[in-house]
């Protein structure tokens, strides 16, 4: 069973730049479609990003552009590089792993096996 464990949260102003990663244990993401979603408390669940187990990218609309989702296989971990952020990017991001033939940030936010616990992202004005 894995367990990812999400970092890198925090508060950060309109316009910043954060990168959160999610280490696995327990497995290897190696085999797994792995992806962000986040959520607001109240509402829907949003995928976000989705990478392929050879590197495939797929991208909620409002991030792309602006949100890189990259896979370390050797250091089974997960990252999500966030610029430009706006306000309406706060949420708590979920580190998630499904076995979904197809990778994408739909896939994340629905077929998901395996997630962590959350790191929280604020953005202020």
């Amino acid at each position: 069973q894995l367990h990812l464990v999400e970092s890198g949260g925090g508060s950060v102003q309109q316009g910043d730049a954060l990168t959160l990663s999610c280490v696995a244990s327990g497995g290897t993401i190696e085999t797994y479609c792995m992806g962000w979603f986040r959520q607001v408390p109240g509402k829907e669940r949003e995928g976000v990003a989705a990478i392929g187990r050879i590197g495939g990218t797929s991208y909620e609309d409002s991030v792309k552009g602006r949100f890189v989702v990259s896979r370390d296989n050797a250091k089974n971990t997960l990252y999500l590089q966030m610029r430009s952020l706006k306000l309406e990017d706060t949420a708590v991001y979920y580190c998630a792993a499904t076995r979904v033939w197809s990778c994408t940030e739909a896939s994340i936010k629905s077929d998901s096996h395996y997630w962590g616990q959350g790191t929280p992202v604020t953005v202020s004005s």
